[in-house]
């Protein structure tokens, strides 16, 4: 009896002098922390699953040097990242455009509580969509583009483009985020950004040599659809680690992102089949990104049957948009217009048609619920980021086209990359 009436006036005293400890340790959930440890390396997980999608799809003499373009981002944008970019993404805004520089080097990044995660891991959960984006914009000048010149590519675009879009979107103060745009996991921030982008590099770069002159056979298809289940798989992070939480949202998001992805994986098969009289393996797996895509803004807003809609719609619509890559003569060697810039947009849009407050009654809704402004706003993110995405984009490859240069002489393309820029070799003849 005598020790405790101490023990109030203790716990009090304590409270007192730590107070923001004992406030940070509370905040910080550790399910939801183990949930968004696995979604970033989920996230992580995609990008050699994008290394070996895009591998499986070229020519055997440049199968390394395209892979090289997803594994290197590896290294480059985490150091931006970790130096620049989640500072101009998610420091203090700046007019509604960019962040600050407060989180430069990391400063004041560590373990204390965002939400109810540590901020580090919100940090490295960011990052892996950061390296990730600029990645994907190399399927469209596969076979052709000078290493070196690609990597400065990715460390500009990714500072000057990726950044500041992203902070529109997700940075507190952002003005898309302001002006009501949904985006739960990277419609517009990654696939569209990156799809226009790589449209405006594809064109500006060149076609190559080969292109419709000499048959292209991809080199490993069976890599291709391994890589596209490992993207399949590592979307699931992509998707439901957006809600940031192991919650409701998150598994609303789990859901839609794999109803999405069979059925678009479905529908382009069936279109192929239509209309080019067989169903190849290659528009199944490129059904599944397509799915994936496009379901990623709307992934945490719409019902599972609005994910069977957009799965069905991005099957067939991106079938088309690859399709007419020929006629209208433009080389994206690997689709990423067709599949990420279209499906990106798709996605956008349908987001602001099929967002439901079904699971969440104060959430977003959509034109089906009544709110046709939702679908203005998703119009007007879509357009601001294509138009931003194309035209910063335009100005860096002209700067780099007019110092470095874009493309391998005609030699070393018809040679193979592999061999002259890496020293290496995917698959010995001899």
């Amino acid at each position: 009896m005598t020790h405790s009436r101490w023990i109030l006036p203790g716990a009090l005293a304590v409270f007192l002098i730590f107070p923001a400890t004992l406030f940070a340790q509370d905040k910080i959930d550790s399910g939801d922390t183990a949930w968004m440890l696995i979604s970033s390396a989920l996230v992580m997980l995609m990008i050699p699953g994008l290394a070996l999608f895009y591998g499986g799809m070229v020519r055997s003499q440049n199968v390394l040097s395209t892979i090289m373009h997803s594994m290197i981002a590896l290294g480059l944008i985490t150091v931006q990242w970790v130096v620049l970019g989640y500072s101009l993404s998610f420091g203090d805004d700046v007019g509604g455009v960019i962040g600050g520089l407060n989180y430069m080097f990391l400063q004041g990044v560590g373990v204390e509580a965002y939400g109810s995660i540590p901020h580090m891991v919100f940090m490295m959960f960011q990052g892996m969509f950061a390296i990730i984006t600029p990645a994907l914009i190399s399927g469209a000048i596969a076979e052709r583009m000078k290493f070196s010149t690609y990597c400065v590519f990715i460390l500009l675009w990714s500072t000057l483009v990726y950044d500041p879009v992203a902070h529109w979107v997700w940075g507190d103060g952002g003005w898309l985020l302001a002006l009501g745009a949904l985006d739960f996991a990277g419609g517009t921030v990654v696939h569209l950004n990156s799809g226009v982008s790589a449209l405006v590099l594809a064109i500006m770069i060149g076609r190559r040599v080969s292109y419709e002159r000499e048959p292209i056979y991809p080199s490993n298809l069976p890599m291709t659809m391994l890589g596209a289940a490992l993207l399949w798989f590592g979307w699931f992070g992509f998707n439901a680690g957006s809600a940031l939480a192991a919650n409701q949202s998150a598994v609303l998001a789990f859901t839609t992102t794999h109803i999405a992805a069979g059925t678009a994986a479905l529908a382009w098969t069936l279109a192929e089949w239509i209309h080019a009289k067989k169903p190849s393996m290659l528009g199944t797996a490129s059904g599944i990104v397509a799915g994936l895509v496009a379901i990623t803004p709307a992934a945490g807003f719409v019902s599972p049957m609005g994910a069977l809609v957009i799965g069905v719609l991005a099957g067939v619509v991106c079938y088309m948009a690859v399709l007419i890559k020929r006629p209208l003569g433009y080389d994206d060697s690997l689709d990423v217009f067709g599949i990420h810039g279209i499906g990106g947009l798709l996605g956008a849009l349908l987001t602001g048609v099929l967002a439901t407050t079904a699971f969440d009654p104060e959430g977003a809704s959509g034109l089906l619920e009544g709110n046709a402004a939702q679908l203005g706003v998703q119009a007007v993110a879509v357009l601001a980021t294509a138009a931003y995405a194309a035209i910063v984009t335009f100005i860096i490859v002209k700067v780099l086209d007019l110092t470095m240069g874009l493309r391998v002489e005609e030699e070393v393309e018809r040679e193979g990359l592999d061999v002259i820029l890496h020293g290496e070799q995917g698959y010995r003849i001899s």
